[in-house]
């Protein structure tokens, strides 16, 4: 299924009104919020026990695992079961497993909130995410007739709204677990989660229902097959793809598991969410920036130099420097990666998720056994190699051809 088509048409009678896009983008950001806020509390509530960077790795390999499968079928569950139903089932799971996590410390004590659960938890709460991302960005474009408003000027301000949200939510995680704890935190995650079903529930659109049955694909697992044959036939793809998987595989622990061990072995939740502020700040000015940067750079070199960025600052930051200039390193990571979400697609953003697992299982265990400078070198010198072996794959070169150029490629 493709986001940018809503299924059904909003009847031409409807009178324009501006409340679905706007109950839309609110919901978008306060969904945004409470994932932002999980990315920091989740890890941070594993390390408070003893420090095991073996442990974060695990509830964040847990988080990661369902999000191979849910977002391999999110858009034809879309389809299915409706926009709006899914997106508040997707913040109705979210919020519950987040609100679990205080309520078990309420009625069993602290203790109850080991690693086993905080994984399990973690796995729940990101089931449904992928789709419930995917049933809001396909009331866009119905969102955005009704309103008057042109496709892009509404993407422009989701994606606006994302970037905002994961600029405040860790920021504000750091700031809720230094001043009421990491498990009343999750109170504040699960209003968050709240309130976009509320939004949600409040949205009137012709399309966010299910599709009708013809429009449907054959079934899931066709409407998932048929995404994947089309990223593997054409070479360009196929490329994109593999050095997602790559990427993602070594950054993703960086973020989840070795940052949050490295605050927490210095007591500073505070500045783990200035450090990840820091990246979504840079990637809100590098995606802003990227219809600018597409005039004057060809989209391989955008890629080639976020690429090489992102090794080089990584290998940087494993010296563990102050923090001023982790956080300088950080917003450059994310200014030359912010560019890069337009060029790849949504297909290809869910094979991605294949990778985060693996990278989570290395992570843990190299940290623990060898400290966190021996192991973000490990993860910096693949992701300079991989930069280095790009500038050499011709197939990139199609980054830069016209749509009307584009054919499949075996």
């Amino acid at each position: 299924m493709s986001w940018s088509s809503p299924g059904r048409s909003a009847p031409a009678r409807q009178v324009p009104s501006r409340r679905p896009a706007h109950l839309l983008l609110l919901a978008a950001l306060a969904a945004a919020a409470g994932n932002g806020i999980s990315i920091v509390a989740f890890p941070w509530l594993v390390l408070q026990r003893n420090g095991s960077a073996l442990e974060a790795s695990i509830v964040a390999a847990a988080a990661s695992l369902p999000l191979l499968f849910s977002s391999l079928i999110a858009g034809t569950a879309v389809d299915f079961l409706g926009r709006q139903r899914v997106s508040i089932l997707s913040d109705l799971l979210s919020g519950a497993t987040v609100a679990t996590v205080p309520v078990l410390a309420l009625t069993l004590g602290a203790g109850s909130v080991n690693v086993a659960v905080l994984a399990t938890l973690a796995g729940l709460g990101a089931l449904f995410d992928p789709a419930g991302i995917t049933a809001r960005q396909s009331m866009l474009p119905e969102a955005a007739a009704r309103a008057g408003w042109t496709i892009d000027r509404t993407n422009g301000w989701y994606e606006a709204v994302l970037n905002v949200a994961y600029i405040l939510g860790p920021g504000v995680a750091g700031l809720l677990i230094a001043t009421i704890g990491g498990i009343n935190t999750m109170w504040v995650t699960a209003a968050f989660f709240a309130l976009s079903i509320l939004l949600v529930s409040m949205i009137r659109l012709e399309g966010a229902g299910p599709l009708v049955v013809e429009k449907r694909a054959e079934g899931v697992w066709a409407g998932m097959l048929a995404g994947l044959r089309f990223v593997w036939s054409l070479k360009v793809l196929r490329t994109l793809a593999l050095i997602d998987l790559a990427i993602n595989g070594l950054y993703l622990p960086m973020e989840s598991v070795l940052f949050p061990k490295h605050f927490s072995d210095l007591k500073e939740p505070a500045q783990l969410g200035w450090v990840l502020m820091a990246l979504s700040v840079g990637g809100l000015i590098g995606a802003l920036a990227y219809p600018l940067l597409v005039r004057h750079l060809s989209r391989r070199a955008i890629l080639l130099t976020a690429t090489l960025t992102l090794g080089i600052c990584t290998a940087l930051i494993a010296m563990l420097p102050p923090l001023a200039v982790i956080l300088l390193l950080c917003a450059l990571i994310g200014l030359v990666y912010g560019p890069i979400p337009p060029i790849y697609n949504y297909v290809m953003q869910t094979m991605s998720y294949a990778a985060g697992p693996l990278g989570f299982v290395l992570a843990g265990p190299l940290a623990d056994a060898f400290g966190l400078p021996l192991t973000f070198l490990a993860l910096a010198v693949p992701m300079i190699a991989i930069g280095l072996a790009s500038v050499f794959l011709p197939s990139l070169h199609d980054l830069d051809r016209s749509p009307q150029q584009d054919h499949p490629t075996a």
